[in-house]
């Protein structure tokens, strides 16, 4: 299928919002010929130690959207994240909107309520969530045209979405000087992120690329915007014409000898369920920690 044109002329403000306990970047996103506003990859703090739920880099988004009089219409996931707990239904009870993912929610739904061997009160169709993006789904944010890729690779329901002239690569590209994300995550796919990221470098040069995650390499300040055009002359892994099967040597290597990500556990059960924290038969917050499933 064609991918929907870019609608270059349409420009929104983008404003980022950094959790450095991630290294998440959410974004609000306005539609510069409106109030309308949408909220992408929003974070919920926690302490596991301590076992502690805050809301520090919500609380800043909420603040930032009512400072401004914005309207907010969606509160997008670009996947299921592994490594921070989602602030999508914080954001939603406060100013309203639409919780969306990728219609593939439900793969990872099903994949991960075996591994935290969650019973059949835990639905697995995607309904905890009032959107499922299928691939080239369009959508608005007040007048700003908008469409949904899927990407698969590091997760099966992962999307970039294209607002106006910006894209929200979620996981699927960082920085150019930082490359790719991993890919062994169950469900992950080495040989599909190449083709999803070919995908992406599709799009027209111009477009604004905004990334999930940056860990400041070498040092560098953080970072969260570049453009097609600069990943496909300088990404580290995919830049400079790199081939599928090259790719998939390093990714696979590289992947090897990765940890798993500090919050994995407690990130999965609450984001499969579109930022819900699973409770007990008392109607209490609580998480399970699987043994050797991971």
């Amino acid at each position: 299928m064609t991918i929907p044109a870019v609608s270059l002329d349409q420009t929104p403000n983008v404003t980022a919002f950094f959790d450095a306990q991630s290294n998440t970047i959410s974004y609000v996103v306005q539609d510069p010929a409106s109030d309308a506003c949408a909220v992408v990859d929003a974070v919920m703090q926690f302490d596991y130690a301590a076992g502690r739920l805050s809301y520090t880099s919500a609380d800043e988004i909420i603040a930032f959207i009512q400072d401004h009089d914005l309207k907010l219409e969606w509160i997008i996931e670009t996947h299921v994240h592994a490594d921070h707990l989602s602030g999508a239904p914080y954001i939603q009870q406060e100013l309203g909107g639409k919780i969306g993912i990728g219609e593939h929610i439900q793969t990872v739904q099903e994949t991960f309520g075996k591994i935290f061997n969650e019973g059949t009160e835990f639905q697995r169709d995607g309904s905890q969530f009032d959107m499922l993006f299928t691939d080239l789904a369009t959508y608005k944010v007040g007048e700003m045209n908008c469409f949904a890729l899927h990407t698969p690779g590091h997760t099966p329901a992962c999307m970039v979405h294209v607002m106006g002239d910006a894209a929200f690569a979620g996981d699927t590209l960082f920085m150019p000087d930082g490359g790719s994300a991993r890919a062994d995550f169950p469900g992950g796919d080495a040989g599909q992120l190449f083709d999803s990221i070919t995908r992406v470098l599709s799009l027209p040069d111009e477009v604004r690329l905004f990334v999930c995650h940056d860990y400041g390499p070498g040092g560098r300040a953080i970072a969260w915007e570049t453009t097609v055009a600069e990943q496909k002359a300088n990404n580290i892994h995919v830049g400079h014409g790199a081939s599928r099967d090259a790719f998939i040597k390093m990714r696979e290597e590289r992947d090897a000898s990765l940890a798993m990500p500090k919050l994995i556990i407690p990130s999965l059960q609450v984001n499969i369920r579109a930022g819900e924290v699973p409770k007990d038969e008392a109607g209490n917050m609580t998480l399970k920690v699987p043994v050797n499933k991971l």
